[in-house]
């Protein structure tokens, strides 16, 4: 009853949480990690053991990593980078065939996460509000840049001025022009949601981010605020959905305005608040995937609590680089 959880480079929390909790359903499980560079990845250093990978475009990567899993008694794969997650949803059939089970959404439901348009288009079918797209030659200032397809804040703008809009902004057709949210009036949340095996939410985490590096919450606290409820009446079952996805939302600081922003189909960086706060999903994941358990919706977990993140050392002695 091993578990792998791949591209692992510094998720050191994840892999430790999924360690305590298969230590305690199945003590001889292991949590093993892939990375590109396991020598410089603190997540495979801490784990039960790490398999270097080629990088996901590599063509033989879905094969060598299959035979990584069969060699390893490996049971489930957890994804925590996009790249990945639309191969193994495509792979799902012949990662089954070899006693292989990715924690991964649909392919559908992975290409609507990955293009802001459907994001959108999909907010809008489940009666959520989403920030206006301008044309790029009728807009109105203030304006958010972002690309449809991106991610971990690249190639985002915030335009005040005329002035600060360049060739660069209209000539870039990944580029999308929407309606500013002020943060002065707005507060920025990523949700935390787990979906069993049949597509229904069983929990909602809502963590307002106070502070953000590189993509990444920094310093963030747990909210059960009206975000727990909407999200429940609004997404209580997604089709494709399954297990942890992370979705951000803005909520108004005094009045019950929310526009959803965009989901990702994995688990976030900040994750770990909301393990911190009770909310279990990897013991989910081993319960429902592993032994078949079904899980019921949760709510019983800390509220305001806060996490203040830093940097923490790894060290590896005799490292002859």
């Amino acid at each position: 009853m091993n578990i792998l959880i791949t591209s692992a480079g510094r998720r050191v929390s994840l892999v430790k949480a999924f360690q305590a909790e298969l230590k305690a359903l199945a003590p001889e499980g292991k949590v093993f990690t892939t990375d590109f560079n396991t020598d410089m990845s603190s997540a495979c250093r801490v784990s039960d053991g790490a398999f270097q990978l080629p990088l996901v475009s590599d063509t033989n990567y879905l094969n060598l990593l299959i035979k990584v899993c069969v060699e390893n008694q490996i049971k489930i794969i957890i994804p925590t980078i996009d790249t990945e997650l639309l191969l193994l949803a495509n792979s799902n059939k012949t990662l089954l065939k070899n006693g292989i089970t990715a924690i991964v959404a649909s392919s559908d439901f992975i290409n609507i996460c990955r293009d802001k348009r459907k994001m959108s288009a999909f907010f809008i079918e489940n009666n959520i509000k989403v920030a206006k797209e301008y044309s790029k030659y009728d807009y109105k200032l203030p304006l958010f840049i972002k690309p449809f397809n991106g991610s971990r804040s690249v190639d985002t703008f915030i335009i005040n001025k005329h002035e600060d809009l360049t060739e660069y902004h209209f000539k870039n057709d990944d580029l999308m022009f929407l309606e500013y949210i002020d943060h002065s009036e707005f507060d920025e949340y990523t949700c935390d949601l787990y979906y069993d095996v049949n597509h229904n939410l069983k929990s909602v985490v809502p963590r307002k981010r106070i502070e953000v590096r590189d993509g990444e919450v920094n310093k963030g606290i747990t909210k059960k605020n009206i975000l727990v409820d909407y999200i429940k009446e609004q997404l209580s079952h997604v089709d494709g959905a399954i297990g942890c996805l992370t979705a951000q939302f803005f909520k108004h600081a005094t009045k019950d305005i929310i526009y959803g922003i965009e989901i990702n189909a994995r688990f976030g960086g900040g994750f770990p608040l909301s393990y911190a706060a009770g909310a279990n999903y990897p013991k989910w994941i081993i319960q429902e995937y592993l032994f078949n358990e079904p899980i019921d919706f949760y709510d019983d977990w800390e509220n305001n609590l806060l996490m203040l993140r830093y940097d923490n050392e790894v060290l590896v002695h005799g490292y002859n680089a």
